[in-house]
């Protein structure tokens, strides 16, 4: 279910880009890029959802992924091959928004617009893992049965992360069908939060960055990235537009993809 960017588009061609989140693939985004494939002939849009590094169907494992920048390569590549003129709108989910933020900085000309939905967002002042590490501080849930091993004995790989079931069923999953709770269950793999590598990240910077066009989208009902985190983020680094989706749990793209698919499109249409 995971589809990759073709690379030779004609010109003037408009692009976007799902980027999933932690332990996800590109599968995750099954319903919203499906619905805006259907339209893509007369949009004229070009659809995306990669997998990222040991994500998805990606053939690595987490121990050949060891820094943050390894893990989105794979975005990075999308956006390197895109020609001379075109653009993206990236659209990054949860831990995706760090991947979304770092296609901007590296490649801001390549960027109509950074998306995030219910997603870490950077600002131009900390390092990239302060977003993650005050939600972890605000956060009033217990992590139930989700695993975290460290690093190894060397501090060469990043320590891992697994959402447990019962997280999965009450915190993260809670608002989907019970179709997509299984579907989660089965396909979710291993990953990392490289918050040891992010740490020690310098800031993104103002003039890259910091001028990329952005839109946050507010999920009301998610209890993973509570409301109050996401509204934190957009005041702690305001951007040019808020949308927000009631009813929308953290796996907004799978329990209100047509909310998440008209925002996407409104975003596409007016941001290019």
């Amino acid at each position: 279910m995971a589809a990759s960017m073709e690379a030779a588009c004609g010109s003037g061609a408009k692009h976007i880009i799902l980027v999933h989140g932690a332990c996800h693939g590109g599968w995750s985004w099954y319903k919203v890029a499906s619905r805006l494939r259907s339209g893509a002939a007369e949009l004229s849009y070009h659809v995306g959802a990669p997998d990222l590094a040991a994500s998805g169907v990606d053939a690595r494992r987490l121990s050949e992924v060891p820094t943050f920048r390894d893990y989105t390569a794979p975005l990075l590549d999308v956006l390197r091959s895109l020609p001379e003129g075109e653009k993206a709108v990236l659209v990054g989910h949860s831990l995706g928004g760090l991947s979304v933020a770092l296609a901007a900085e590296l490649f801001p000309e390549k960027v109509a617009a950074a998306v995030f939905l219910t997603a870490f967002m950077p600002d131009c002042v900390s390092p990239p893992s302060e977003v993650i590490l005050k939600n972890v501080a605000r956060s009033t849930y217990t992590p139930l049965d989700n695993e975290m091993r460290p690093q190894d004995a060397e501090g060469k790989l990043p320590s891992s992360f697994m959402f447990g079931q019962q997280f999965t069923e009450q915190l993260l999953y809670q608002l989907c069908s019970p179709e997509d709770l299984t579907l989660g269950k089965s396909l979710m793999r291993i990953g990392s939060l490289f918050l040891e590598d992010l740490q020690t990240q310098p800031p993104f910077t103002k003039d890259h960055y910091g001028l990329v066009r952005k839109v946050y989208v507010v999920c009301k009902q998610d209890k993973t990235i509570t409301e109050e985190h996401q509204r934190w983020m957009v005041a702690n680094n305001p951007v040019d537009e808020v949308m927000e989706i009631d009813g929308a749990d953290h796996m907004a793209m799978l329990s209100t993809p047509d909310q998440v698919v008209k925002c996407i499109i409104d975003i596409a249409n007016r941001y290019n």
